[in-house]
């Protein structure tokens, strides 16, 4: 009789032990086919939980939101621990962005320095805007401190608009570099009309939320607005590496 009680005080132990987990499972499972549901060509295991109960992470690259488990509620905006004031959202949004810029792939970028640089810059850019040209005056100098940039358009006038056609002329180009250095000073580079990535990286830009460029991206998604000289980026970044 002891032998039997023993035996089955070790079945429900084991029982409570394990039930926890399915039923964790059982409720992700659930709730990424719900909000599957919502969004067409979304990847399932791009959804998890969340820390706060009954919401779920959901990363659609470069977008990230929370929703509820049944798919019903949305919320697009900062998850913050009041204990900690860490902003949670920041991580996995970063990510998001990140995965979708190397989803383009650097076929589609122009870039200044070697692949074995210490640090990687995305910079979205536009041919006219100001500080675009006065940070590519520097570009020497990022690459001198281990900076390398990769290019991509950002014309904020849009599509169609002339500092657009100037950025397509570019990417249309057979020496992509030499073209953006000569229009980032003022040459009117010609270029015969190609199927270019312009109009895909403007569109990631407005998805991303920029309000003016030049926008550096950094190596784990962080959007940094505006011109950073090279010494300070560089100081910046080695920090951060640290």
């Amino acid at each position: 009789m002891k032998n039997v009680l023993s035996k089955v005080i070790v079945v429900l132990s084991v029982c409570l032990f394990i039930n926890p987990v399915f039923a964790e499972k059982a409720e992700l499972e659930t709730a990424r086919k719900n909000i599957s549901k919502l969004f067409k060509g979304i990847n399932p295991e791009n959804i998890f939980p969340s820390p706060v109960s009954g919401l779920y992470q959901v990363l659609m690259p470069p977008r990230f939101f929370y929703a509820s488990a049944d798919g019903r509620y949305l919320v697009d905006g900062d998850l913050i621990d009041m204990t900690t004031k860490e902003n949670v959202s920041q991580g996995p949004r970063n990510k998001s962005i990140s995965a979708a810029i190397d989803g383009m792939g650097e076929d589609s970028m122009v870039i200044f320095g070697k692949e074995s640089l210490k640090h990687t810059v995305t910079v979205f850019t536009d041919i006219d805007c100001t500080y675009c040209r006065k940070l590519h005056n520097e570009i020497k100098k990022y690459n001198e401190l281990g900076i390398r940039i990769r290019y991509m358009a950002y014309p904020r006038a849009g599509i169609g608009s002339g500092s657009f056609k100037k950025a397509e002329a570019v990417w249309c180009s057979k020496d992509k570099a030499k073209a953006m250095t000569d229009s980032k000073n003022g040459v009117d580079v010609k270029s015969d009309s190609c199927k270019n990535p312009v109009g895909q990286h403007y569109a990631l830009g407005q998805m991303i939320g920029l309000r003016g460029t030049p926008a550096l991206v950094l190596e784990d998604g962080t959007v940094v607005p505006g011109y950073i000289p090279a010494v300070r980026l560089s100081e910046a970044l080695n920090q951060a590496k640290k």
